[in-house]
């Protein structure tokens, strides 16, 4: 099935008064008035073109099936499409939770869905989690509870050793000024720091690492991400993350959706005794919540090979 998502925007409340907004962009994959909606949130550095494969895999298996489905993928703000915030301190995750909960409120304003699913990787999937949660805003609630949610290789408890790693290369390009010369070149030094995401084909990863560059006025190339993103990470400790956990749990232990957590057998971020007892602490969950582990994988599964997206549109779909 060969199909292309649109590419949308979705103006955010600006935080720091006046009206200069930011603009938040999405790809609109399917019927934009279909009745069931999965959202999908990407990793820290990356963008919604992550879940290309994802999205056609869903679209085929519900066109197969007589069913109509919209997905949307987004690109968090100061990634990809999306704007990039003039305050660093505008990037963290309870500000991109209330920024998803207004956008699904938007859009189901503009076309009522019934049926919310969430497909959330690494830093995507704690969105998700503050997002059920009501992280930060209030009273403030989805006009659709999640009814299924993906967790892709992340949980309430984040390997420190992790954080050290991803902290070793985020936001040390220049933003504006061309570091590659080509989008192979680009392609093959992000390869360098995110082979654990498994083996690709290298059409496969070129397809994947395209949407993660962006043209310089120079005609070269440079990533798709604004590195004051790595102002709040880079300010982490080892005792302000371990002190988040309990919060994060809390958070967990309130999902009320049908839960598939989605792990690199080798992941340095999700560990396997965290995900153990994710199987075991989601108390108002309607079962509990599912563990699959993909062999050859680190931080983190992509799903782009088939094995991974079909457990993902089978969970969804069936």
């Amino acid at each position: 099935m060969s199909v292309q998502p649109t590419l949308q925007y979705f103006h955010l409340v600006n935080r720091q008064g006046g009206d200069n907004s930011k603009r938040m962009a999405y790809w609109s994959w399917g019927d934009p008035a279909a009745k069931h909606l999965v959202v999908c949130v990407h990793g820290l550095t990356r963008q919604g073109r992550d879940f290309d494969v994802l999205a056609e895999a869903i679209l085929d298996r519900a066109s197969r099936k007589g069913e109509s489905v919209r997905v949307i993928c987004v690109d968090i703000v100061g990634r990809g499409k999306s704007d990039w915030l003039g305050d660093a301190m505008g990037y963290a995750i309870p500000n991109y939770a209330q920024d998803m909960v207004a956008f699904l409120t938007a859009l189901h304003a503009a076309s009522t869905y019934e049926t919310l699913d969430w497909v959330g990787t690494s830093m995507g999937g704690l969105i998700g989690m503050g997002v059920i949660g009501g992280f930060g805003m209030g009273a403030v609630e989805l006009p659709v509870a999640v009814r299924r949610l993906v967790l892709n290789d992340v949980g309430p408890t984040i390997e420190w050793s992790s954080l050290v790693r991803l902290g070793q290369f985020l936001g040390r390009h220049t933003p504006h000024v061309g570091i590659f010369e080509t989008e192979q070149q680009g392609a093959d030094a992000i390869w360098i720091t995110s082979s654990s995401f498994g083996p690709h084909t290298q059409t496969a990863w070129l397809a994947l690492s395209t949407p993660q560059l962006t043209k310089c006025a120079d005609g070269k190339f440079t990533f798709a991400y604004d590195p004051a993103i790595a102002t709040l990470f880079k300010t982490a400790s080892r005792e302000s993350t371990t002190a988040g956990e309990a919060f994060l749990w809390q958070l967990y232990a309130d999902i009320t959706a049908e839960t598939l957590i989605t792990r690199g057998l080798e992941s340095d971020l999700l560990s396997i005794t965290t995900a153990a007892a994710m199987c075991e602490r989601g108390k108002k969950m309607p079962v509990p919540a599912r563990l699959v582990e993909f062999a050859g994988v680190g931080h983190a599964p992509t799903f782009v090979a088939k094995d991974q997206h079909d457990l993902v549109v089978e969970f969804l779909l069936s």
